[in-house]
């Protein structure tokens, strides 16, 4: 009868721990569930319940990055770019101090999980496919595409942070700023000013609807000809061979490489012939400038680094 008894006690027992598993896996199956008072915020994939005040932020894509700076805000952790490039440098020392995630492409989930997020802010054009497990990591709010909508994301990711007034004002503040710019150059639609980029296997020359095409619209600039990409689909960008650089010609050229290798090559580009008969190199009109604001920065401070290299830049053109 005591054996029996025990065996009794021991099947209750196992049951209960069965029971318990059940819930625990349960629990950790769904959707994170914030604590506290929250808000519905609409994104790409759909509605989310994020935390009225945020704390606890992991951010997955370089736009949001400088959406947190713009605010003053530091994430608990970023997924870089590339492991070699790390954290832009135009942000300050407190995000060269932040956890790293992983990549834009390969986001690390442990590795987030571990900063206990109560927000995660990222990119369905680049990390989709993560989405669901990021989800049951904390609340995550994904914005839909990259450059050609940069307002657009940033005022989500300010939604997002419970700051939406804030980033509008900041906002304004650029697009004013770069409207009087405009007003002080006289005719700025005048000046045609062209952007390359060098990347380690091929060149780009950077259309209307890029980053930094669309701060140079802002400031009411024109754009050489063949930057205008006219009859294509995507308006941000086209490929350029060494061959056809003169395409790149305008009273002003500004020249970004990414990466080491890509500066190997500008550096090669720019020391020949074809580069150096072009009109705008001739007349000393062809700066480097750095190429996390005008190309991987995609936010309200990157936009305002721009419009320093502009003021800088085109005014004395103006002047003459």
């Amino acid at each position: 009868m005591k054996i029996h008894g025990l065996g009794l006690r021991l099947g209750g027992l196992v049951a209960g721990l069965m029971a318990a598993g059940l819930a625990l896996t349960a629990c950790g199956g769904g959707d994170a569930e914030p604590s506290g008072a929250t808000r519905t915020v609409k994104h790409a994939m759909g509605t989310t319940q994020v935390p009225e005040k945020p704390e606890r932020i992991v951010v997955l894509d370089t736009d949001k990055y400088d959406s947190l700076a713009t605010l003053g805000l530091t994430p608990v952790g970023v997924a870089l770019a590339d492991q070699a490039s790390g954290v832009p440098k135009y942000l300050g020392d407190e995000f060269a101090e932040v956890e790293t995630v992983g990549t834009l492409q390969e986001p690390d989930i442990e590795a987030i999980a571990e900063l206990k997020p109560d927000l995660i802010l990222g990119s369905k054009f680049r990390q989709e496919k993560f989405y669901a497990e990021l989800s049951k990591v904390a609340p995550t709010v994904f914005t839909d595409k990259v450059g050609i909508t940069w307002k657009e994301n940033f005022l989500l990711d300010v939604e997002a942070v419970g700051k939406k007034a804030e980033g509008q004002q900041k906002l304004d503040g650029y697009e004013k700023r770069a409207k009087d710019l405009g007003a002080s150059l006289g005719d700025p639609g005048a000046l045609k000013v062209s952007v390359i980029r060098f990347m380690p296997d091929e060149i780009r020359q950077y259309g209307p609807d890029s980053f930094s095409g669309i701060v140079l619209r802002d400031v009411g600039v024109g754009r050489p000809e063949p930057q205008l990409l006219e009859g294509k689909d995507d308006k941000r960008m086209g490929p350029l061979s060494p061959e056809r650089i003169a395409e790149a010609d305008g009273d002003i050229i500004f020249v970004a490489a990414y990466g080491e290798k890509a500066a190997q090559e500008q550096g090669k580009v720019t020391a020949g012939s074809l580069w150096q008969k072009l009109s705008a190199v001739k007349a000393g009109n062809a700066h480097v400038v750095l190429d996390e604001t005008w190309m991987t920065g995609i936010g309200v401070i990157a936009a305002g680094k721009i419009l320093d290299d502009l003021d800088k830049y085109l005014k004395p053109l103006a002047e003459k």
